[in-house]
């Protein structure tokens, strides 16, 4: 299949990054697997590997698997990267975490989220480029929680037709208390995204809701598909000050998997009185959804179940 015109934009870019994890053609008294051409040859796609300059070829193997073996191009990336951990380890000069960062961003653009490359054990044993800097290895200063409990709470207070939006501008003053890089709301295609927010290297849509009625499966159907029609990777999380309606969380997750979570006033009082982080109350949701597909589960109850010194 063709690459699309946001992926051509893109499709030399792997082949930038990666031009020096391995040798393009296996050395004559090495093992014939650490080359480019030789991961392409195990993996059935040496038919793809063109002879000549390394660049040129590396781009053509990646374009080519993209164009015509779409599935198989994950399969490739990560056994080009196993195969340059063990050379580049060979020749002391290991591959980077910053390396593969930049390796992970790249494939993002590309729409490609490869888990084994995105797992924090294995970037954690990683070599860094550059130490950690006085900066990175400081203790964080304790988020001042006050201000933003009390604008919560006088969120109430104004007119009816203020609060939403007032809501959805605490939420991102709250997100960017807990340095998770929100962007305020936006519009695509003629869909309204209340904003997003980075955590762990995962991007979440956001929908933020001020309404007394409690939200049902209908509003939860219609963010799921705004979700579902972005990248693969993405995920959602619906913050509903009132909370959900036990019928719409029985129905929306009868027999469907979710990519969204959801979060109540509740909760968020719960992370402003300190009792978890914005980050740790969005991992115990995740890790719960993806452990029984909840979408909504109370941090109180999460808080409860969590192990003892944990």
């Amino acid at each position: 299949m063709p690459l699309s015109l946001a992926e051509s934009q893109v499709a030399n870019e792997p082949a930038e990054h990666i031009y020096d994890f391995l040798p393009g053609k296996p050395h004559p008294y090495a093992d014939p697997a650490i080359s480019f051409e030789g991961v392409a040859r195990r993996l059935g796609l040496a038919h793809l590997w063109m002879r000549g300059s390394k660049k040129p070829a590396i781009a053509t193997l990646l374009q080519a698997t993209l164009e015509t073996q779409r599935g198989r191009f994950c399969d490739l990336i990560l056994a080009i990267v196993k195969a340059a951990l063990t050379y580049r380890a060979s020749k002391r000069n290991p591959i980077t975490r910053e390396e593969m960062t930049g390796l992970n961003q790249i494939l993002r653009r590309l729409d490609f989220k490869i888990p084994e490359l995105w797992d924090p054990s294995f970037l954690e044993r990683l070599h860094r480029a550059q130490p950690p800097t006085a900066t990175e290895t400081r203790p964080k200063p304790q988020v001042d929680l006050q201000p933003l409990h009390s604008a919560l709470l006088e969120i109430s207070n104004l007119p009816a037709q203020e609060r939403g939006y007032t809501f959805e501008r605490f939420l991102i003053s709250l997100f960017a208390a807990f340095s998770l890089a929100p962007r305020t709301a936006f519009r695509l295609a003629g869909e309204q995204i209340d904003g997003s927010f980075d955590l762990d290297n995962d991007v979440y849509l956001l929908e933020a809701k001020w309404h007394s009625p409690l939200v049902g499966q209908d509003a939860l159907l219609v963010f799921k598909e705004k979700v579902e029609s972005k990248a693969t990777w993405s995920r959602g999380l619906f913050v509903s000050y009132s909370g959900f309606t036990a019928e719409g969380l029985e129905a929306f997750s009868r027999g469907r998997s979710t990519n969204i979570l959801g979060m109540s006033g509740q909760d968020l009082f719960f992370v402003l009185e300190g009792k978890a982080t914005l980050q740790k109350a969005i991992l115990l949701k995740a890790r719960r959804a993806g452990e029984t597909g909840s979408f909504y589960v109370s941090l109180y109850d999460l808080l409860l179940d969590e192990p003892a010194g944990a």
